[in-house]
């Protein structure tokens, strides 16, 4: 299968797919003309997860992502339009808005969904479905790793600061009880916060993959962007968003991440 330039598969050898839906930053130009701003197109990005996250292949396991901004496509919604969070505030398929509620695009302009499902969303999950299903077919038992962050205080989607760790699981129906908790237990000895299937429960991704009786356990991580980068709290402006990448502030974070593939590696191996 040969993927489109904007997507990029490592095909790993160990019973792992981790998915890289967010931190893609290009704007195709037939939309860009038609947003506010690059900058205000790209605020929502799961900034740096790929840098944080690129010890994995290291591990052994596959990683699917595709470089084009959620703002074209969020790869990780629903294609049906169904909200996965009914009655809280949320984004679209082709979002219409920051998670901030700002208009992303200039007045009268607006995305055409059909087109971009069918050029950014359909291969992505075509791509990722193909790892998933090749990974399963070797090993029996494979971990499907879901890599998100965002900012760690926005009104408009949740009360407060938000943890540092926020696993989806679908309400545990995405994963065996058993790597949640294994998971969940490197988080707490840590030292640093975390709390399961609380705001975010796991996105599509993590819900349409999620078959354990088939052998896929999907796991979504949502990390409060101050774990692993100097995140300003509050309000966001050009001038101080993002924060450049820094691998010492980076580290303790990269350390339980790494601890944490490693428990899912062992899962699979075992469950199988």
């Amino acid at each position: 299968m040969t993927e489109p330039a904007f997507i990029t598969v490592h095909h790993g050898s160990a019973p792992l797919v981790v998915s890289l839906p967010h931190t893609g930053t290009d704007l195709p130009d037939d939309i860009a003309g038609d947003l506010v701003s690059p900058w205000l197109a790209r605020k929502d990005c799961d900034w740096w997860i790929e840098t944080l996250y690129d010890f994995a292949a290291g591990l052994g396991a596959s990683v699917v992502r595709t470089s084009v901004s959620r703002t074209a496509v969020d790869v990780n919604r629903d294609p049906s339009g169904v909200s996965l969070y009914p009655g809280q505030a949320t984004t679209e398929l082709c979002p219409t808005t920051t998670f901030d509620g700002e208009p992303l695009y200039v007045e009268g302009k607006g995305p055409d969904v059909a087109a971009r499902r069918g050029a950014y969303f359909d291969p992505y999950h075509a791509a990722l479905n193909a790892e998933i299903e090749r990974v399963r077919a070797e090993h029996g038992t494979m971990v499907l790793y879901d890599c998100h962050s965002i900012r760690s205080v926005i009104p408009r989607l949740f009360e407060g600061v938000l943890p540092h760790f926020n696993i989806g699981t679908n309400s545990g129906a995405s994963c065996a009880p058993q790597l949640q908790a294994e998971i969940e237990a490197i988080c707490d000895a840590s030292g640093f916060e975390r709390v399961s299937n609380a705001r975010f429960k796991g996105g599509y991704i993590t819900r349409h993959y999620g078959a354990p009786a088939r052998g896929v356990h999907a796991v979504q991580m949502e990390l409060a962007c101050r774990f692993y980068m100097d995140e300003p709290l509050g309000p966001v402006a050009p001038g101080n968003w993002p924060t450049p990448y820094d691998p010492a502030f980076a580290a303790p974070a990269r350390a339980v991440l790494t601890r944490i593939l490693d428990a899912c590696i062992a899962f699979a191996r075992t469950a199988r």
